[in-house]
């Protein structure tokens, strides 16, 4: 198969994101769909400039932007220490991933929206409860990534850092963790989409502020323009976390596909 340049892959993105917007455009200016249903993308422009002036449901749009990051960025950092950590010694404690496993597994397929419940008798309304159901959707699936690239990991590479007289401290940050590394920033990149989507589900949880709250509050009202608004900003913004932690790993791990 034919690899296309970045540059190439790029122009044809962006030209497949302009004809995405124009054809939108279109559709709606001839009334092919209702505005309460589909707003335009000239109407979504005037709600972004409406919601900046005038913020949404009197709390300035920054605000809503700058909560929800905030939430999710705590959430995703603690996660990923926890994580990682805990599942590099599951990968390399067969004792400790069978003591551990079963409930990782058993907790990691269950919808975080059906925690709501448990999570607010437990940890009442406040941040407390939103940074749990973030918190957790990240970390089982840091822990079961980073189990997993421990246990790839060559034992031959192993055998030969005990041969030179590496103990266990050396063979883990040296050999293990450098060679995790590469699936471990795949993992928390995985992760941090799902830990983000949760979003949605922990503001939920008696919000008055947060991008998730106002899709959620505009959406009662059929504010569709706020609710699509809402939804591209995550949608950025999600974006560009994905693309840090990719710079991140070519920092770090430059060695990614190479070896």
């Amino acid at each position: 198969m034919t690899q296309l340049s970045p540059l190439k892959a790029k122009v044809i993105g962006a030209l497949s994101l302009i004809t995405f917007v124009i054809t939108w455009q279109l559709i709606c200016s001839f009334n092919f769909v209702s505005p309460i249903l589909l707003p335009s993308p000239i109407n979504l422009v005037e709600t972004v400039v409406d919601l900046y002036q005038n913020g949404y449901r009197d709390t300035p749009f920054y605000q809503h932007i700058l909560v929800s990051t905030a939430r999710a960025f705590f959430a995703f950092f603690v996660a990923i220490i926890i994580g990682v950590p805990l599942g590099l010694m599951m990968g390399r404690s067969p004792i400790l991933n069978a003591v551990l496993d079963p409930f990782v597994q058993f907790l990691r397929p269950i919808p975080k929206i059906a925690l709501i419940p448990l999570v607010v008798v437990w940890l009442g309304i406040g941040e407390e409860s939103k940074f749990f159901l973030i918190f957790i959707a990240t970390l089982l699936t840091v822990i079961v990534g980073a189990t997993a690239a421990s246990q790839n990991v060559a034992y031959g590479l192993i055998q030969a850092a005990q041969t030179m007289g590496l103990g266990k401290t050396a063979i883990l940050f040296r050999i293990i963790l450098p060679a995790s590394l590469p699936e471990i920033f795949t993992t928390i990149r995985l992760s941090i989409g799902i830990g983000w989507t949760s979003l949605i589900a922990a503001e939920m949880v008696a919000a008055t502020s947060g991008l998730g709250w106002m899709i959620i509050n505009a959406g009662t009202y059929l504010r569709t323009d706020a609710v699509i608004v809402g939804i591209i900003l995550l949608g950025t913004i999600g974006f560009i976390l994905d693309w840090l932690i990719v710079k991140a790993q070519q920092k770090w791990a430059p060695w990614t596909g190479k070896v």
